[in-house]
Parts: C-alpha cells; sequence; structure tokens
C-alpha cells in the first residue's frame, strides 16, 4: 500500500446547495473532475471538506457516497480525525468496513504537546484496527507544533504509519528535517498547503502532495515531470501556474475561492460554505476573473463559466 500513497491525492470539498445540505450530485462531479484530471487517489473527510461543520450522519453519508462513486478507480484515504480515542477508532472502522486504502488522523487537540499521549493515542488506533494510517501534522487542527524528530518517532513506534502529510511551514525545510531523521526508515510525505509550495517540498524528499487545489491538473503534471527527471520543465510549468495556487490558498477566504473556481468549471452548482465559512466579495471576485482570464489564456485546454 506504501506505494500507492504518492503522487496527488485530491481532498474532496463538500459541495452544499441553496438549503446548505450537502450536494451529492456536486460532490459526483467533483470526484469525476478530480479522477479524470490524473490524480493518484482521493481524500475525504478532510479539513477542506468542511467537516467540522458536518454532523455524524452527514459525515458518515458523505464518505458512503464518496466510496461508491469512485468504485475503485483510485486509492481514497479518509480523515478521522477527532479529540477522543473511541470515536477516531470508530471512524477509522467504518472507513476500513467502506474500503478506504488508508486512513489520516492528527494527533488529538491538546494545550500543550505531550508525545507520550500523542504516541500512544497512534498506538491505539494501530492496535484497533489494521489499516494503513497517515499521519497529519497541521498544527491548526491539534493545536501544538509537533517536532521532526517526534514524527519519526511515531513512525518507528507505529508500523502501521506509513505516511505524513505534513502542513506546518516552512514545509520543505520540515520535509528535509524528517527525512533526515528518519535515516534507514522508509516513510512517504505528502505536502500541502494549497500546492504553493509543491515544487521545492518535491525537492526537498516528499513523494507528493495532498491538497484540495481545484485545478489538480497543475499538480499532477508538476509531480509527474519531476519524478520523470524533467525537473527544469517541471520547474518552469510550476512557477508559471503558481500565482493561482497562491490566490486560491488564502487564509479564511480559501475555501470560498475554491469552491468558486470549481463552479466555474462547472463541477459543483453552487459556491456556497457553511456557516461560518466566508463568501467572496465584489473585490476578489474581480481579482478570480483577472487570475482566471490569464491562466486560460497561458492555458487553453481549461474553461471557465462565469
Amino acid at each position: 500500500m506504501k506505494d500507492r500513497l504518492k503522487g496527488v491525492y485530491s481532498v474532496l470539498p463538500t459541495p452544499f446547495n441553496s438549503a446548505e445540505e450537502i450536494d451529492i450530485e456536486s460532490l459526483k462531479r467533483v470526484i469525476d473532475l478530480y479522477i479524470h484530471a490524473g490524480v493518484n487517489g482521493l481524500t475525504a473527510s478532510g479539513v477542506t471538506s468542511e467537516t467540522a461543520r458536518l454532523n455524524d450522519a452527514e459525515r458518515m453519508h458523505m464518505i458512503d457516497t464518496v466510496m461508491a462513486h469512485v468504485n475503485k478507480r483510485v486509492p481514497v484515504v479518509i480523515g478521522t480525525s477527532t479529540e477522543g480515542l473511541h470515536t477516531c477508532v470508530a471512524l477509522s472502522k467504518k472507513a476500513k468496513e467502506s474500503g478506504a486504502a488508508a486512513v489520516m488522523i492528527s494527533p488529538p487537540r491538546m494545550l500543550k504537546l505531550n508525545s507520550d499521549a500523542v504516541i500512544k493515542h497512534f498506538r491505539s488506533v494501530a492496535d484497533a484496527i489494521d489499516i494503513p494510517i497517515i499521519i497529519q501534522d497541521y498544527p491548526p487542527v491539534s493545536g501544538f507544533t509537533i517536532e521532526p524528530l517526534l514524527l519519526v518517532h511515531i513512525a518507528q513506534e507505529v508500523p502501521a504509519v506509513c505516511a505524513i502529510k505534513l502542513e506546518d511551514p516552512p514545509t520543505p525545510y520540515k520535509i528535509a528535517l524528517v527525512l533526515e531523521k528518519a535515516k534507514s526508515l522508509s516513510i512517504n510525505i505528502f505536502g500541502g498547503l494549497g500546492g504553493t509550495y509543491l515544487l521545492e517540498e518535491l525537492m526537498a524528499g516528499a513523494t507528493g502532495t495532498m491538497t484540495g487545489f481545484a485545478i489538480p491538473e497543475i499538480l499532477v503534471r508538476v509531480v509527474h515531470l519531476f519524478q520523470s527527471g524533467e525537473k527544469q520543465q517541471a520547474a518552469d510549468y510550476f512557477y508559471r501556474n503558481v500565482a493561482i495556487m497562491r490566490f486560491e490558498f488564502q487564509e479564511s477566504i480559501g475555501m470560498a475561492i475554491r469552491k468558486e473556481i470549481l463552479r466555474r468549471r462547472g463541477a459543483i452548482d453552487i459556491a456556497l460554505t457553511r456557516p461560518p465559512g466566508s463568501s467572496l466579495d465584489t473585490s476578489t471576485q474581480k481579482a478570480l476573473d483577472s487570475i482566471l482570464y490569464w491562466f486560460q489564456q497561458n492555458e487553453p485546454t481549461f474553461h471557465f463559466i462565469k
């Protein structure tokens, strides 16, 4: 399984209709768009999925829908992070029953880092269920920064851990530190942060990226070129298109921008985020118009509706 946990894994959003209910048909179109883009896999029930704004029944319904519609076309990673161990185990069991390739788990949220408690959390999940685990290193979720040595220690102590999704900037620097301390330990590392540092993450040793960027074709091409040894071509293509990643990955409004791009790609009907999620103001809409116009002029195979 470890060999399959690399490349580009697109994190699925949760589309909503005007009544703020999950829009299942739009979700299916996003899945098809991402798979058609050539991604190596999908991730469901992540931060980008607005999971914190879903109730338990909605979360389960979304997972069931994703697994049924993907229908084994690509591997699916399911996020099962919760503050409580028992809930995390239950969600992880549900993920395995659904056919997930792996579960992605953030350490339980704490006011202060307790290394022993973090390791125990991952070990307890691994003892309860036989499924590959991806550590999500994202401080806004866990509430603390995980030192590179602790990430390596978790992977050493818990053999089920096969990858890390590293989203603690500066990500290229931390990726290099983790791999340096891992020594002979073989572990895959996904970058994130909207793909904004993808090339530098690959240069540091990342084996791919896991992010919800709305135009994953760009990420797929960069990773393919880089891993094929065409590193200068990868750099040229990445730096030519990184502006749209940077624009999408804006704090507090990034999800709204991402959904608007997906709407303009014809994948979702309404670019709605659940409260307290932001909506786009007129200025941001105009800026998006400008950057998408520039992008389409340079990449004419892409089309956007207004």
